[in-house]
């Protein structure tokens, strides 16, 4: 790792957060923490304003879900900053997030249930994956919360994907736990009692993307989210599930894409709709879950509005950037 004289200036009482120094240049780490909270809105506004407290966190996204009681930030900053603020993050969640009381239509395993870093500029895998580790040792030491390091940081290959870490949901955890092969990678050997656990790891950019149908039966949902889901034979870089939208009466495919250069939104959206059509069921709208990258839109405008040799520096912004 590059280095020069600048230190850390992330410090609290248990002392420097990333433990080393590091070079001039800087770097942007994106991490998109997901809590077990989308109803109470002065909950998630307690946990933006501790985020927002610590000195170079860029808040850049905020979605809330009543249906799925959950909510979406992204923020942005890098190895000094991300750790003090998340930290902060987990002191409002824990304090005010009882998941023995909780309901909504998302899995979820923990008050903060994941905490994902993402490369986005200057920074590495490697970068991201090592301050998962840190994150997830000073939480369990702070909280007696017991750490899971899923995707490029999971320490084996039975805890990298997301869903086989969560899967028994909050419900099942102690059970879960008493396996060997579950014993957390920091932390007590138990579920904290009211806030679970917390999976915490390194990934590249992930889309949500959910499409709603014009139907209120929730089998169809799941029926699709089955057809494109990888798990079940459907696309590669795809995870999807069927949930319903009680507020609406709608059944939704709830879909994260975790490569969309390789599984495009338009190739996962005329699936859906293709599926649909079996049923009998139209597609009512869809819907991006906090940012999503601009390539990503641009393929899909590209596809629909059948461009014929367009390139996206023709994009107006682009150019002007450029």
């Amino acid at each position: 790792m590059e280095k020069s004289a600048v230190g850390c200036k992330a410090k609290n009482a248990r002392g420097c957060f990333c433990g080393d120094t590091y070079g001039a240049m800087p770097r942007i780490i994106e991490s998109v923490p997901n809590i077990s909270e989308g109803r109470r809105p002065e909950v998630v506004q307690a946990a933006v304003d501790a985020l927002g407290r610590v000195p170079g966190i860029r808040v850049l996204d905020v979605q809330s879900d009543r249906d799925h009681n959950r909510s979406v930030i992204s923020l942005a900053g890098d190895e000094t900053s991300l750790p003090a603020a998340l930290l902060n993050l987990f002191e409002v969640a824990v304090e005010r997030i009882d998941l023995r009381s909780h309901q909504g239509e998302h899995p979820r395993a923990g008050a903060v249930d994941v905490v994902p870093f993402v490369p986005i500029e200057g920074a590495t895998m490697a970068d991201c994956v090592a301050l998962a580790r840190r994150l997830g040792q000073a939480v369990a030491e702070r909280f007696s919360l017991p750490v899971f390091l899923y995707e490029d940081a999971a320490t084996a290959p039975h805890r990298r994907n997301l869903e086989d870490v969560r899967r028994g949901q909050f419900e099942g955890l102690a059970d879960k736990m008493r396996d060997p092969q579950w014993n957390p990678d920091f932390g007590p050997a138990a579920p904290h009692p009211s806030a679970g656990v917390a999976i915490i790891g390194a990934r590249m950019p992930l889309i949500a993307y959910n499409i709603n149908l014009g139907t209120s039966d929730l089998e169809v949902a799941k029926r699709i989210a089955k057809a494109i889901r990888h798990s079940s034979g459907g696309f590669r870089h795809v995870k999807a599930m069927g949930v319903m939208l009680e507020q609406r009466k709608l059944a939704q495919v709830s879909i994260n894409m975790t490569d969309f250069k390789k599984t495009p939104l338009h190739r996962v959206f005329e699936a859906v709709r293709s599926e649909a059509e079996r049923y009998g069921v139209g597609i009512v709208g869809s819907e991006i879950v906090g940012l999503v990258p601009a390539e990503a839109l641009l393929d899909a405008a590209d596809h629909f509005l059948r461009l014929e040799n367009f390139d996206p520096s023709q994009v107006l912004e682009r150019k002007l950037r450029q």
